[in-house]
């Protein structure tokens, strides 16, 4: 599955549009996460317990993206974003969309 933010992808040519696919997940703050964090703010530095828990939850949305795209038998997504959106306090979700699309290779 080739995966790209722009519109084409150099050395193939777009023969079919298959529609949107999306992906998403929801995650919530973790009380000993937090107290971590705490204390990142404090000394400052990154915030390793907060960065690892979203790459988590962008690997997880982009997986679930692909497997719409495979299941309606494409060979690329194009146009892939990532919206990330507060849900309640203390969880927020990530969204990754894209466009499906049926490829063929340039010779």
């Amino acid at each position: 599955m080739i995966i790209a933010t722009s519109e084409t992808i150099a050395g193939y040519t777009i023969t079919e549009h298959i529609g949107t696919v999306v992906g998403n997940t929801i995650r919530a703050k973790h009380i000993g996460r937090d107290i971590m964090a705490g204390f990142r703010v404090i000394v400052g530095g990154e915030i390793k317990e907060y960065t690892s828990m979203l790459a988590e939850a962008r690997e997880q949305a982009l997986q679930r993206m692909i497997q719409k795209a495979e299941e309606g038998q494409a060979d690329g997504i194009v146009a892939v974003r990532f919206q990330t959106s507060m849900i309640m306090t203390g969880s927020a979700e990530l969204l990754v969309y894209g466009t499906a699309v049926k490829l063929h290779k340039n010779q």
